[in-house]
C-alpha cells in the first residue's frame, strides 16, 4: 500500500476524532468584537498540540487593536521539525468568530451534528479548517514520522477585524518570512475543490457632513447634517454606483457579482445617539448638527487606491458645489490592496494535484470578494507562497445555522495530507 493510500486511510479512521475537536473549538466561544475566550482556545490547542509533539507558543500580540487586560489578543503558533532539513508548510487559521446574530435553529455554540453537518458560529468560517488541517498533520506524521523540513499550524486571533492582532503582528515580529515559511495554506471556506490564490482590496473611510444645531420646531434657524448626508447619498445612486457597475476584472472572482467594483454603506449615525434599551422617554427637538457615514469600497486588481480615493472626493465636490453650506470631513479607517498568488505558484500547483488525486476532478481558481489574512503575509511577510484552502460553502459564512460537511473535511484533510507528502515527505516515504 503506498503512502498516500495509508494517509487517506489513517484520516478516515479519525473521522470522529475530527468531529470532536471541531465540536470542541465551536464549544470555544471566541466572539470577535470584543475578543472573548482567546486565550482559552489557544491553551487548548497548545495542549492538542504538544500531544502530537509539536513545540507550541502562545504570543500576545500587546498594543495591537483591542488589546486590553480584558480582552487580551492572544495568538498560538506550533513547530513540528523534521529529522532533517526541508521547508516548511504552515497552516493559518483565524480563531475568532463573528457575532451569531438572528434566526438560529440550533444552540450557536452547541457544536450540533446532524445529518454529516456539525452546526455552530465559526464551524465553517473557520474552525472546521482548523480542525482539518491539525488532522492532516496529524494522520501525516502517523504515516510519515521521519519527514524532511517542518510542519507549523497558528490559530490568529481577529481576521474578522482586519487581523491586526492575530498575523499581521505575527508578521511584523518574523513568522512569516521566506526563510522561515516557503507554503502557507490558511484553510477559509471557500469550497473543498478550490484553491483562492488571493482577494479584492478594500478601501474603507468615514465622511462626516456638518450642520448648526437649533430647536427642531425651527428647523430653518438650523443647518442639518442629516440632510447634507442624504445629497451624498443621492449623488452615489446617481452617479457612483453606475460607474462602479462598469468597473470588471479578469480576477477570477466568486461569487460573479462581485467581480464589479463594489461600495457598501457600512453605517450613518446622524443627530442625537440612541438611548439606553431601557430608556423610555422621546428624544429632544434639535437640528442635528452631524452625520457619520461609514463606506465599504471593494476594488479590482486593475484599479489604484488613489483612484478609489478620488472617485469619493470628487463625488463630494459635486455635492459641495451645490449645496451652499454644505461642509465634510473624509477620514480612511483601513486599506488593504488586492493580492493573488500566480498559478504556477509551489503551493498551488501542489494542492492543485491533491484535490485532482482526492476528488477526480480539477481544481477550480477563485479569488475571494472580501479580504482574509494572505494580505499580511504578503505585505508585510513578503510571502508570495500562499493561498486559501478549506472545507466549507463561502455562503454560509456569518449566516444564522452556519454549518461545515463532516465529508467535506475529510476530503479537505486528505488535500492537505497529500499536499504534506508531496513537500516534505523523504523520497523512499513517498514511494
Amino acid at each position: 500500500m503506498s503512502v498516500t493510500d495509508r494517509l487517506c486511510d489513517e484520516i478516515d479512521a479519525r473521522r470522529d476524532d475530527l468531529i470532536a475537536l471541531t465540536q470542541d473549538l465551536i464549544r470555544i466561544p471566541t466572539l470577535n468584537p470584543p475578543g472573548e475566550n482567546y486565550r482559552d482556545i489557544c491553551v487548548f490547542l497548545e495542549k492538542r498540540l504538544r500531544a502530537s509533539g509539536f513545540e507550541v507558543e502562545l504570543v500576545r500580540a500587546i498594543g495591537s487593536p483591542g488589546d486590553c487586560e480584558k480582552y487580551p489578543r492572544w495568538n498560538m503558533v506550533a513547530r513540528r521539525e523534521g529529522s532533517v532539513a526541508g521547508e516548511c508548510v504552515h497552516f493559518n487559521s483565524h480563531i475568532d468568530v463573528v457575532d451569531v446574530g438572528l434566526g438560529w435553529t440550533v444552540d450557536p455554540f452547541g457544536g450540533v451534528l446532524k445529518d454529516g453537518k456539525i452546526y455552530g458560529r465559526g464551524a465553517c468560517d473557520m474552525k472546521g479548517g482548523l480542525a482539518a488541517s491539525i488532522v492532516a498533520a496529524e494522520a501525516f506524521l502517523a504515516v510519515c514520522p521521519d519527514f524532511a523540513g517542518a510542519i507549523e499550524i497558528s490559530g490568529t486571533a481577529d481576521e474578522e477585524s482586519g487581523g491586526f492582532g492575530g498575523v499581521a503582528y505575527l508578521a511584523e515580529k518574523g513568522y512569516f518570512t521566506p526563510e522561515r515559511v516557503q507554503h502557507v495554506i490558511i484553510p477559509e471556506p471557500l469550497n473543498k475543490d478550490r484553491i483562492c490564490l488571493g482577494h479584492r482590496g478594500v478601501w474603507w473611510a468615514e465622511i462626516e457632513t456638518f450642520g448648526e444645531i437649533a430647536h427642531g420646531s425651527m428647523p430653518f434657524l438650523g443647518d442639518c447634517a442629516v440632510r447634507h448626508m442624504g445629497a451624498v447619498v443621492s449623488e452615489m445612486e446617481d452617479s457612483l454606483f453606475p460607474a462602479l457597475a462598469l468597473k470588471r476584472t479578469d480576477m477570477p472572482v466568486v461569487p460573479e457579482g462581485a467581480k464589479q467594483s463594489t461600495l457598501n454603506i457600512n453605517s450613518i449615525h446622524g443627530g442625537q445617539a440612541e438611548g439606553d434599551a431601557d430608556f423610555t422617554g422621546l428624544p429632544s427637538p434639535c437640528v442635528p448638527d452631524s452625520c457619520r457615514m461609514i463606506i465599504d469600497r471593494r476594488f479590482l486588481i486593475e484599479e489604484n487606491i488613489d483612484d478609489v480615493q478620488e472617485e469619493v472626493m470628487a463625488l463630494l465636490r459635486t455635492v459641495e458645489g451645490r449645496r451652499e453650506t454644505f461642509r465634510y470631513n473624509v477620514q480612511e479607517l483601513h486599506r488593504v490592496l488586492p493580492t493573488m498568488t500566480e498559478k504556477s505558484a509551489p503551493v498551488v500547483q501542489v494542492v492543485a494535484r491533491a484535490i485532482e488525486a482526492t476528488m477526480g476532478k480539477e481544481a477550480q481558481y477563485v479569488v475571494s470578494p472580501g479580504t482574509y489574512d494572505q494580505k499580511h503575509i504578503d505585505r508585510i511577510g513578503k510571502l508570495k507562497n500562499c493561498i486559501a484552502y478549506g472545507p466549507g460553502i463561502l455562503d454560509l459564512a456569518h449566516k444564522p445555522d452556519e454549518y461545515v460537511g463532516v465529508d467535506d473535511m475529510l476530503d479537505s484533510a486528505k488535500v492537505m495530507g497529500r499536499s504534506l507528502i508531496e513537500l516534505l515527505a523523504k523520497p523512499g516515504d513517498a514511494a
